[in-house]
């Protein structure tokens, strides 16, 4: 894999960064132009503006929502094209903008992907993936981590170990997403719990979720390499959708993350009453609605999860540098931004062989 870059110059340039990288005129993204078309751009790698930081991106996965990108099916409210995608990455803080302590270049870094004003209601209650100033987020409306370089905000920067395993690092947006549903679920030990979903961010909670000490924790997957994955993972016991269909009533904390057309309704059955679900897969349409009397009739505690705030990337971040979390063993592909087309076709397309795919620049 070829790597635009060079050394890093520690002097402040034009009094406006810190921390400038030399040799290094040409900067590679991948951007869809429009659904199904893309190219390899070359040009000059970005300047930090005020308040920003310029990172070197080392890894970013891929997920189903950038295959939904790339084919057109997200939500035009949700998408700007032309966009860089890669929304999940990893990398090191090249340089700095005004205003930004010099200090972070070199360092190893993620960051947060919502744009969040930081000043409405929701922002200051710390409730930053609910900000009401609009949706902006890395990756879908403003350039993302499919490319040698990007430029973020450096309120968003979440600094992490020198020794941190930076392939890893980039599965830490899905690990914050986790991270917020398995703050919303309140997990108790002793607990009997459910997840739903044994892909990238069932796995994680898993991880997470062993940490809670449950009496059980299951997952239900009708892949038999998943479901065999997870126990590698600390599940307690793996079983299929028909299978966990005869526990139905059973859990106190049901975490769904397959978001797939029939999981909502099947998961709030899995709980007992007065038990509790979170709902974290993105659903297609038509997808299979809740019963409105079993909902009533059984006192569920439902939230749904979409992106993480502030809050839950910092427990992700934590619990990755301290072990707890290690999303190493999910990846299974490793691919150059060259080798886009065929990474990109690798997810979403029912390989049980695939987990997750990695662009490294």
């Amino acid at each position: 894999m070829s790597r635009a870059g060079g050394r890093l110059d520690g002097r402040a340039a034009n009094g406006d960064a810190v921390g400038r990288v030399r040799g290094a005129e040409v900067s590679r993204s991948i951007v869809v132009e429009r659904p199904r078309h893309h190219r390899l751009v070359r040009g000059a790698v970005p300047e930090p503006g005020k308040g920003e930081v310029l990172v070197r991106v080392a890894a970013a996965g891929i997920c189903l929502s950038d295959r939904e990108v790339y084919d057109g099916r997200r939500d035009a409210g949700y998408v700007h094209y032309p966009v860089v995608p890669g929304h999940e990455w990893s990398g090191t803080v090249a340089a700095v903008g005004a205003g930004v302590d010099p200090a972070l270049v070199g360092r190893k870094t993620v960051a947060e992907g919502f744009r969040a004003c930081r000043e409405c209601e929701r922002c200051r209650a710390g409730e930053t993936s609910l900000c009401t100033s609009g949706y902006a987020e890395t990756g879908f409306t403003e350039p993302g981590g499919f490319a040698d370089h990007l430029t973020v905000p450096a309120a968003l920067l979440h600094p992490l170990p020198d020794d941190a395993d930076l392939r890893a690092a980039a599965l830490l947006e899905p690990a914050a997403v986790v991270a917020a549903a398995v703050r919303a679920g309140r997990p108790r030990p002793g607990e009997r719990i459910a997840v739903v979903g044994a892909g990238t961010l069932g796995l994680l909670a898993v991880q997470l979720l062993a940490a809670a000490e449950p009496t059980e924790l299951v997952v239900v997957d009708p892949r038999s390499g998943r479901r065999a994955q997870a126990l590698r993972f600390d599940a307690s016991a793996v079983c299929t959708p028909e299978q966990a269909a005869k526990r139905n009533g059973c859990f106190d904390l049901v975490v769904e993350t397959a978001g797939a057309r029939s999981t909502a309704a099947s998961s709030c059955l899995l709980a007992r009453r007065g038990g509790r679900v979170v709902l974290t897969g993105m659903f297609p349409p038509g997808a299979a609605g809740i019963d409105p009397v079993h909902l009533s009739l059984s006192q569920l505690e439902i939230r749904s999860i979409f992106g993480a705030p502030s809050s839950a990337w910092s427990y992700a971040v934590r619990a990755f540098g301290r072990g707890l979390l290690d999303p190493a063993p999910l990846i299974t592909h490793e691919f150059p931004l060259e080798g886009f087309a065929e990474a990109i076709a690798l997810v979403g397309d029912g390989d049980p062989g695939t987990g997750k795919v990695l662009l490294c620049p």
